[in-house]
């Protein structure tokens, strides 16, 4: 009976989020409710204790990343400079090649720190205009745009500013580069499948006399060859985010030591303020790299941007709370599913996997599918099961940054079910429906869950990391 709650309250929050409600409304009632049904003694201490405390301490932690993210999206749409890389990009890489060129255009905006969904307006007007010309489906443009944005940049390179990458490295005590060359493969071996598979789906349609297609709806306007900025200029914020996230990440431990404290200047007597730094350099590198990213835009296009800043500015912060507090409530509503009884058996059945990256692997990609957010399924699983994962790490003798790296990987594999924002959001841009766009999203969300074991694999083999 205990575990029927605990599967009953995530198939609620799972068939609550696809019907497009609320999750910092609904987390909580689920969690509640299997409370309710296990003891209602503990509703109230459950909510405020646990849920409150857990939720609390993840916008601590990750709300400064996200409104960062946010507004160095922002101005890089505001400047003209997404639009300039775009175009230079596919100048480069030529119209013909149209899909490869979305993907490298989506990944560049992605590891340079730009938002998955600022990625998604910004490039959509420019692949339907490509799609177009080379006589390609439209139907086509919602799995590029995932390959390129909601993969390799999103978790599996080393160094990507995503919230994705940057979670584990508070449980595992990690930063944003573990695991490089696991990374790298894991890449390698999601950008040749999904670009195989694009280019097989292209050609089918060609074969079966299949265009662009017409009435379509929510085309854009036919793209204006506007003056643009300097390719060089567009693309130097996002070097520089890259550049000093390593900086940073380097020079933070060695400036602040293992901990930092100090001794508020308050009336009466306080205890001192201690802060662990190996808990937050990663979160601290990335903070200060944004930071920074957004300043080399002002350096350049401070006339631009800052005649639509304050209305930009705005729905930056908007999105980066409901992000934050979406994926904070998710992270809350694990923490009180795993204070339950009938978690015993999900983590006494996932024990039983004897693989210790497998078991982390199948946990994180589970609960990202059914929570359909990459970071919120992640959270969960890390919330209530890092203790086991470190224990395992150590056992095995695996290092932690293999744990890092594959946590990341997974959390992106099977987060993008129907049910999923980001998936919602781009069909939604591209006027598309799920009915003709899903499968080739699904097909990506297949070849990224299985390059998390293909990587694991590849530790096995070689030892690699």
């Amino acid at each position: 009976m205990d575990f029927l709650i605990v599967l009953a309250a995530l198939a609620f929050l799972m068939f609550v989020a696809y019907r497009g409600y609320s999750v910092i409304l609904f987390a909580p009632i689920c969690a509640l409710g299997a409370v309710l049904f296990v003891d209602p003694n503990l509703v109230a201490p459950m909510f405020t204790g646990l849920f409150m405390d857990k939720m609390v301490g993840f916008v601590k932690n990750f709300f400064p990343v996200f409104l960062l993210g946010a507004v160095f999206g922002k101005v890089i749409e505001l400047s003209g400079f997404s639009k300039a890389i775009v175009a230079s990009v596919i100048n480069l890489i030529g119209r013909e090649r149209a899909m490869l060129a979305i993907v490298v255009v989506c990944g560049l905006l992605t590891y340079g720190g730009v938002s998955l969904f600022v990625v998604v307006f910004a490039v959509y007007p420019f692949a339907a205009e490509m799609f177009r010309q080379g006589g390609i489906p439209k139907r086509l443009i919602p799995g590029t745009i995932a390959l390129g944005a909601f993969t390799v940049t999103m978790d599996s390179l080393p160094g990507t500013p995503q919230i994705q990458n940057i979670i584990p490295t508070t449980f595992f005590k990690t930063d944003i580069y573990a695991a490089p060359w696991l990374g790298i493969i894991g890449a390698v071996f999601i950008l040749v499948s999904g670009l195989a598979y694009l280019e097989w789906s292209r050609r089918r349609a060609a074969a079966a006399g299949e265009g662009y297609g017409e009435g379509h709806l929510n085309e854009p306007e036919p793209f204006e060859h506007e003056k643009l900025a300097h390719p060089l200029i567009a693309i130097l914020p996002l070097i520089m985010v890259g550049v000093m996230n390593k900086v940073f990440t380097n020079l933070i431990p060695a400036l602040y030591g293992e901990k930092v404290s100090f001794i508020p200047a308050v009336i009466g007597k306080v205890a001192p303020v201690v802060q662990q730094t190996k808990a937050v350099a990663a979160i601290w590198a990335v903070e200060g790299a944004l930071l920074i990213g957004i300043a080399t835009v002002f350096v350049f296009a401070w006339r631009t941007v800052f005649a639509k800043f304050a209305e930009g500015s705005k729905s930056a912060i908007g999105g980066a709370l409901l992000a934050t507090m979406n994926t904070a409530s998710e992270y809350g509503f694990g923490a009180v599913i795993a204070a339950l009884p009938g978690f015993l058996v999900v983590a006494n059945a996932l024990s039983a996997i004897p693989n210790p990256l497998i078991n982390e692997a199948i946990t994180v990609t589970s609960l990202a599918g059914i929570t359909g957010s990459a970071s919120g399924g992640m959270s969960i699983a890390l919330a209530a099961m890092a203790e086991t994962f470190i224990a395992n790490a150590q056992a095995a003798g695996i290092p932690l940054e293999v744990f890092h790296r594959v946590a990341s990987m997974a959390s992106g594999g099977m987060d993008t079910l129907p049910h999923n924002g980001a998936v919602i959001t781009l069909l939604a841009v591209t006027g598309l429906t799920h009915r003709q766009s899903y499968k080739d999203i699904f097909a990506i969300t297949c070849i990224k869950t299985l390059a998390v074991f293909v990587v694991i694999g590849v530790y096995y083999a070689t030892g690699i990391v």
